[in-house]
């Protein structure tokens, strides 16, 4: 997407959040030009639909191309969330990683 496009008229508010579908949108071009957007919710990885998540470890091939490919990074200030999704990409399936359906509650501060 063409961020630049897409805020061109926004008023300028106190708390900026991004839907960017591909979380590389987040280190491309969200931290490097935009650091008033504080957080980014995005998908697309599914966490490759495989993996290992414990309490105490979390790996997915997906790593290899993705950096943040699951749960909640923090650069600069500012977050980026990766859902694992809901539905799937080529094998209709998952293994080691259920469906996502986050819910997040905003609240002032």
């Amino acid at each position: 997407g063409d961020i630049d496009q897409a805020i061109k008229n926004m008023p300028d508010v106190p708390v900026k959040l991004l839907l960017s579908h591909d979380p590389s949108h987040f280190d491309d071009i969200v931290s490097i030009k935009h650091p008033d957007i504080d957080v980014t919710f995005s998908g697309h990885t599914h966490g490759m639909q495989f993996g290992i998540d414990t309490k105490y470890y979390k790996w997915s091939p997906v790593k290899y191309q993705y950096p943040e490919w699951a749960d909640l990074y923090e650069e600069n200030g500012q977050y980026l969330y990766v859902n694992r999704g809901f539905g799937y990409l080529g094998f209709p399936g998952r293994v080691g990683f259920l469906p996502e359906i986050t819910v997040f509650e905003l609240e002032t501060a």
